[in-house]
């Protein structure tokens, strides 16, 4: 398969306006025609619309025992680009456009393979892994067609090694209530919303702190990101609101680790706690990567090793199916300005993606 055939795919996929947000985009969106169109009749191909611009595209061909997935959604386009983010440049061996490297890359990638082989082969591409509130794998996984496979790709930007555990990711709104009033009465101390949020805060950053197990370990990843509260310095303080997220380690628990956050709250205090997004660690708590590093040396798969962001694959290693991440570009080359993918990256994906599909029994 010609670089000429990739790049080709990969300009028609940069194209597509998939920006999330705003997520304008649905079943009969332009990109699902083309990748059905690319794919060709070898495939049985479903396309699910969960509505608000959750799309899922699956195309099988066969009995495959591996599925690979891709996100076609980006982030938004942003400013500042030396040229239109939609239209695909080349220059010195790297294919520049928003998508290129997360993850439309590894999609032009899967949908040359598709025309490259005619063997067993899954594919599963969704819009909806940018931003919070995605429901497209989940939903996958609900629908039971996830059962036959024994191995999942998710085909995130990890410069071509196998991924075996990631750090997860919490995002939290907490709301702290007080009692309004002035402040010289002495009650301030205990019903200002800003106090209690202080000296929750306190408590919660010294139990991330905690579960370092030496100096060098950075443990728990917590970070207190938006802090609003009160009205006057003379005025007792009736609100306050923090989001804040952390990251745990593989195989930690997003839920063990929010019931000890909010055991920090101070005695007497009033909290509401909202958790738009959470996502497990790879592997998931409670599970191991045994199975996937077995395929990697089954497959010569070359692991590296885990990474900081969290990616989809956590989420069908928390459903028992063993996942891995593997895909062309590098992480730093995502979500920026003049966003590219090296083309030896994008060659190097195809030969091992098609040694799996090649050697998928």
């Amino acid at each position: 398969m010609s670089m000429e055939v990739i790049l080709g795919h990969l300009e028609a996929l940069v194209g597509f306006d998939t920006q999330n947000p705003p997520r304008l985009i649905n079943g009969d969106s332009e990109i699902f025609r083309y990748c059905t169109d690319q794919a060709g009749a070898g495939f049985q191909i479903r396309i699910w619309d969960h509505g608000d611009g959750h799309v899922s595209w699956y195309a099988i061909r066969g009995n495959p025992r591996v599925l690979f997935n891709v996100h076609l959604d980006t982030v938004p386009d942003g400013d500042g680009w030396s040229g239109d983010p939609r239209k695909m440049s080349v220059t010195n061996g790297r294919a520049y456009g928003r998508g290129a490297c997360d993850i439309k890359g590894a999609a032009a990638v899967l949908l040359a393979l598709a025309q490259d082989t005619d063997g067993p082969l899954a594919l599963l591409f969704t819009s909806d892994e940018e931003g919070a509130g995605g429901c497209c794998v989940a939903n996958f996984l609900n629908s039971g067609e996830a059962g036959p496979f024994e191995q999942i790709i998710v085909a995130e930007p990890t410069n071509c090694k196998a991924i075996l555990g990631h750090r997860g990711f919490l995002s939290v709104k907490t709301r702290f209530h007080g009692t309004p009033g002035h402040s010289s009465e002495a009650r301030a101390l205990r019903e200002n919303a800003n106090h209690q949020m202080a000296g929750w805060a306190v408590a919660a950053l010294q139990v991330a702190s905690d579960r370092k197990s030496t100096n060098e370990d950075p443990g728990v990843c917590m970070n207190i990101g938006l802090v609003e509260g009160g009205t006057k310095s003379n005025v007792i303080a009736g609100q306050s609101f923090v989001h804040w997220s952390a990251r745990l380690r593989p195989g930690e628990s997003n839920e063990e680790f929010l019931q000890a956050i909010k055991a920090c709250a101070l005695p007497g205090s009033n909290v509401d706690w909202e958790v738009p997004f959470q996502g497990e660690p790879l592997p998931a708590a409670g599970k191991n990567n045994l199975a996937s590093r077995d395929f990697c040396q089954a497959k010569g798969l070359p692991v590296g090793e885990p990474v900081d962001f969290w990616t989809e694959a956590s989420l069908f290693s928390a459903a028992g199916i063993p996942a891995l991440v593997l895909g062309p570009g590098d992480i730093r080359q995502a979500h920026v300005t003049d966003e590219w993918v090296a083309l030896d990256q994008l060659e190097t994906a195809h030969n091992l993606y098609r040694h799996v599909v090649m050697n998928d029994g």
